[in-house]
C-alpha cells in the first residue's frame, strides 16, 4: 500500500516538473511542450488515474469467491443471495445442516462430551409429563432446595434445578433437548 502511495507521489512530482520545465518563448510569452514531455505527462496522468481506480475497486478485486459465487442461481437476479451469503455473518451454517441457536450449540457441545444432563430425572417427571406436571415438580423442589429456605448452601443445586425447569417449560426448547436427549 505505502508504494503505492510513492508510485502516486512520484508520478505527480514528474509532471509538475515537466511542466515547469517546458520550453517557454520569450518574445511570445507562451508555453511550448514538445511532444516527448505530452507524452510523459498523458502517461502520469494515466497511471494516476488507473491508481485511483484500483484503490477505490480493491475491495471488489480482492474479494474471495465462493463456490456459491462460481454458480448460477435463480436468487442472484434479484440479489438475494447477498442476505444470506455475506461476509458479515461469521457463524453461517447453510440451512438443513444443523440449528445455529446458542442453546443447540449447547447442546451439541454437552452431547459431544458427554455431560448432557438429564432434566428429566432432575425434575423427577417422566419424559411424556404434561406442563403442569413439570410446573409442579419444579415448585416442590424449588420450595425444598432454595437456599432461604433450608439455610444450607444450595445454591448449585437450585442453579440445576431453574436450568431444568427454562428447558423443559419451554415447547421449543423442550423439543431441541428431547432431539439431543435421544442421539445421547
Amino acid at each position: 500500500m505505502n508504494e503505492l502511495k510513492i508510485l502516486i507521489i512520484l508520478t505527480i512530482m514528474i509532471g509538475t516538473l515537466q511542466t515547469s520545465y517546458a520550453q517557454t518563448n520569450e518574445s511570445d510569452r507562451e508555453l511550448k511542450i514538445s511532444d516527448e514531455e505530452k507524452i510523459i505527462l498523458f502517461t502520469g496522468f494515466s497511471i494516476i488515474v488507473i491508481a485511483i481506480f484500483l484503490f477505490l475497486a480493491r475491495d471488489i478485486i480482492l474479494r474471495k469467491k465462493t463456490t456459491y459465487d462460481k454458480q448460477e442461481h435463480e436468487s442472484k437476479k434479484d440479489r438475494t443471495y447477498e442476505k444470506y451469503h455475506s461476509s458479515w455473518g461469521e457463524d453461517y451454517e447453510e440451512i438443513g445442516k444443523r440449528g445455529n441457536s446458542k442453546q443447540e450449540r449447547e447442546f451439541r457441545d454437552q452431547v459431544e462430551n458427554n455431560d448432557l444432563p438429564n432434566y428429566y430425572e432432575i425434575l423427577g417427571v417422566k419424559i411424556n409429563a404434561s406442563p403442569k406436571e413439570i410446573k409442579k415438580n419444579f415448585r416442590e423442589l424449588a420450595k425444598k432446595t432454595h437456599p432461604d429456605k433450608t439455610k444450607e448452601n444450595s445454591e448449585q443445586e437450585m442453579i440445576k434445578i431453574n436450568k431444568a425447569y427454562e428447558i423443559l417449560s419451554d415447547v421449543e426448547s423442550k423439543e431441541k433437548y428431547d432431539k439431543y436427549m435421544k442421539s445421547n
